[in-house]
């Protein structure tokens, strides 16, 4: 694993940070169709349940309620301080999970569940304690170690008490919002949140027994500097937290309506941007954090960072996951199912979902089959987000192709980027070197094949890889 000092290399940096997919799921969301809908996910599950060894399940539940709009987000959220929202909320939640429970065989076991949002403790402890209970009641969990169950916590909403009543409940893991402690940034950005109250709820985390506490961090605020930033990192590194997300702020204010809320003359400009990036990775490395991939970082002894180093690391819409052969079942508003050899989601619009939940159908608002060129993209791109490095022998051997012969024109692709030093071409691999590690998303770019048809739209569509 490479010292995070070589990581950065601000040349580089600077010449490729254009817009690009995450790459979360490949291929990428814009390329989901309406064609795709109720019977089709039906059919899909049915296959998935016939598989020799039955493949473990993933829950995702989206909260999308927030007290107050931060001004950065481009969550799919919604606004309101109604808590009796909620309640009725979860009343169609209960009669999702009992649409979609009945597709998936009750021997597959699941081995992780994630709440996220907007704010999941927008809801009580008592409301969430009881989602875990209907969700026990209608899959089969996984016991012990093999079982992760996760929550992002907004710690302005929640007390220390609470998050034992959360831990008793099953949760091991929590993501803590934190973006910046700078009051100045805070105020730009509509999320005020104090020091001692947000280190109170890591203490929390760990005191009732959670093996795992994450905190993000957001870099390109509004009013952002580098002496702020980098108290916001000393604050943040001695809490000491497992997981740490360095997120590059993405101003898309055509399409997230509140960024247009921030004044883009209060951004960094690029050059500062960069110099928050460094900070960053230079007191990360310091503080002994391994990067994992993206923009995550982890302690060396993190699952994600033993995952990693066994080479069974995923990616899927949660971000980073130790979870890597399950099917992911999203429940709730705008979220996206990955069963089988497909992806499907849900309405975006929280009175389509509602609809649908009422007319007792399952909730698929559009989604895709992968066909064989899917699939064997997937699993390129899946290699190089997790570890950096494509292997030959290991594609060929699951796909039955000769990769060079396959992926030509992708391989000629890299060769600017192998002069360039992202990228170390071998015989029988490709490898993504220090300084191209922050650049994964652009090495992975050159094997999409649904790219080049969207490029006039990747200005819009996707966020800066920088």
């Amino acid at each position: 694993m490479p010292a995070l000092s070589a990581l950065f290399d601000p040349e580089l940096l600077r010449r490729y940070d254009k817009p690009g997919p995450r790459y979360t799921s490949y291929p990428t969301a814009p390329q989901f169709s309406a064609q795709f809908q109720e019977a089709e996910l039906r059919e899909v599950a049915a296959i998935t349940n016939g598989d020799p060894i039955p493949r473990p399940l993933s829950l995702y539940l989206h909260i999308p309620f927030c007290t107050s709009p931060c001004f950065y987000c481009g969550c799919n959220r919604i606004i309101t301080r109604e808590k009796a929202r909620g309640d009725a909320y979860l009343t169609r939640l209960y009669r999702e999970i009992a649409l979609v429970s009945p597709l998936f065989d009750r021997d597959r076991d699941v081995n992780q569940v994630h709440f996220g949002g907007g704010t999941p403790n927008f809801l009580s402890p008592d409301q969430i304690t009881e989602v875990v209970d209907v969700l026990r009641r209608h899959f089969s969990f996984a016991s012990g170690a093999a079982f992760d169950c996760s929550i992002e916590l907004d710690p302005r909403f929640i007390t220390p008490d609470e998050v034992g009543q959360l831990a008793r409940a099953g949760f091991n893991r929590a993501s803590l919002g934190v973006q910046d402690f700078d009051p100045d940034v805070q105020q730009a950005v509509n999320r005020v949140q104090g020091v001692e109250d947000t280190l109170a709820i890591i203490d929390a985390c760990r005191t009732h027994g959670m093996r795992s506490v994450n905190v993000d961090l957001i870099y390109g605020l509004p009013r952002q500097t580098l002496a702020g930033f980098s108290r916001t990192l000393d604050i943040t590194l001695k809490a000491r937290p497992d997981r740490l997300a360095i997120y590059s702020y993405a101003h898309l204010p055509a399409l997230f309506r509140p960024q247009q809320r921030i004044h883009a003359e209060e951004l960094p400009s690029p050059e500062q941007k960069l110099d928050l990036l460094r900070c960053a990775i230079d007191k990360l490395g310091e503080a002994g954090y391994v990067y994992i991939g993206m923009d995550h970082f982890a302690l060396p002894g993190d699952d994600l960072a033993l995952a990693q180093q066994r080479g069974d690391l995923h990616r899927n819409f949660m971000g980073y996951s130790t979870h890597a052969e399950s099917d992911l079942i999203g429940l709730g508003v705008s979220a996206i199912s990955h069963v089988g050899a497909s992806f499907s989601q849900n309405p975006r619009d929280i009175g389509s979902w509602e609809q649908m939940i009422d007319s007792g159908r399952l909730p698929v608002w559009r989604g895709m089959r992968l066909d064989e060129d899917d699939l064997l993209r997937a699993d390129v791109i899946q290699q190089l987000m997790c570890h950096g490095r494509i292997d030959f022998d290991a594609i060929e051997r699951r796909h039955v192709i000769d990769f060079r012969d396959y992926f030509a024109d992708a391989l000629a692709r890299l060769e600017p980027l192998q002069a360039d030093g992202l990228v170390e071409m071998g015989p029988r691999d490709v490898r993504a070197t220090s300084r191209g590690r922050l650049l994964l998303r652009i090495i992975a770019m050159c094997f999409d094949r649904y790219l080049p048809a969207a490029a006039e739209a990747a200005t819009t569509r996707f966020s800066r890889t920088i």
